[in-house]
């Protein structure tokens, strides 16, 4: 019964986080200048005539109040109806279908190699705390929290380009089971760009808990005992340690889905991040909606994950 009701809780806090998401992205929308007829018709909206300005108005409900206008797309939303994009006159449904599988591609290899980073650099600095692998990770970790993801971007093409001609993005962007091995020169370079901050975070959460694990009873215990050191760093320090890592690398999962709108920008890449900023440049009111949204559900959604996780990880939890 707890089960249930803890499971119930999670659901409604994700559903309410949604709904109060969905009500800001609305109200910010309508505080910018124009509205979805000047974004449609640009400067031939001054050519026409009232009665046209009117019938327009009704089309895209720009004369509805705002509770209604907000209730209408809600339960368009709600349906599967996301409705039409004003510049490319397509459906968003088939504009997110399309940049959605690039933007997951982008985030799992960056959270792959984010995870590889951390973690490695993480323990490989905790077991030698002072020494120079210590400071090597620590120096890894400030470069990747000092450097903006989009100046290392915009650097790496930039040298890419110039000095080796070398730009894979530039033939358009290849599905992996299109041709696999473009498609990986395609993504592996901003998503390495990517993991450097993701790695950096990781690492030092790593770091921390495991120097604070290593530290308790239990492990010096161990060590007393005489557990193999290959043992005492998996089974007692590590696996101690990785609900820390665990809710740090949930937080930056859920980033990285938003992080990646400059990162696709720069590499071209036409993902999720691109069509946002396209659309936002077209005023294009559907596809914003629509895209932020689910970056926010998608940000939801991996934090109850990470939750979800807690309870298979750490036994205390499953109390609850």
């Amino acid at each position: 019964m707890n089960k249930i009701l803890a499971i119930g809780r999670r659901i409604l806090s994700v559903l309410v986080t949604l709904w109060g998401v969905s009500v800001i992205i609305f109200v910010v929308l309508r505080l910018l200048p124009g509205n979805a007829v000047t974004a449609a018709m640009g400067v031939s909206e001054g050519l026409l005539t009232h009665a046209q300005v009117a019938a327009l108005n009704r089309y895209y409900g720009v004369g509805q109040p705002a509770v209604q206008q907000y209730l209408s797309w809600l339960h368009a939303t709600i349906t599967g109806n996301l409705g039409i994009s004003l510049s490319s006159r397509m459906a968003v449904s088939t504009l997110v279908g399309t940049a959605l599988p690039v933007t997951l591609e982008l985030a799992f290899f960056a959270m792959l190699l984010g995870l590889l980073i951390g973690v490695g650099f993480g323990m490989f600095s905790a077991l030698h705390p002072g020494r120079w692998q210590d400071d090597l990770g620590q120096t890894v970790s400030v470069v990747g929290l000092a450097v903006p993801s989009f100046i290392l971007g915009t650097v790496l093409v930039v040298f890419m380009s110039t000095k080796f001609h070398y730009f894979p993005s530039s033939l358009g962007f290849i599905g992996f089971f299109t041709d696999p091995w473009l498609n990986f020169q395609q993504i592996i370079f901003p998503a390495l760009v990517l993991s450097l901050g993701i790695g950096a975070a990781i690492l030092r959460t790593t770091r921390a808990a495991v120097l604070e694990v290593s530290g308790l009873n239990f492990a010096r215990t161990a060590l007393g005992k005489g557990v193999s050191r290959k043992a005492f760093i998996w089974r007692h320090l590590f696996l101690n340690a990785l609900t820390a890592v665990v809710t740090m690398s949930g937080i930056q999962l859920g980033y990285l889905l938003g992080g990646t709108v400059i990162i696709e920008q720069i590499f071209i890449l036409p993902g999720m991040g691109r069509l946002l900023i396209t659309a936002i440049n077209n005023r294009d009111f559907p596809v914003v909606q629509s895209v932020t949204l689910i970056f926010a559900a998608g940000f939801v959604i991996v934090n109850m994950l990470v939750d979800v996780a807690y309870s298979l990880i750490d036994p205390r939890t499953r109390k609850r």
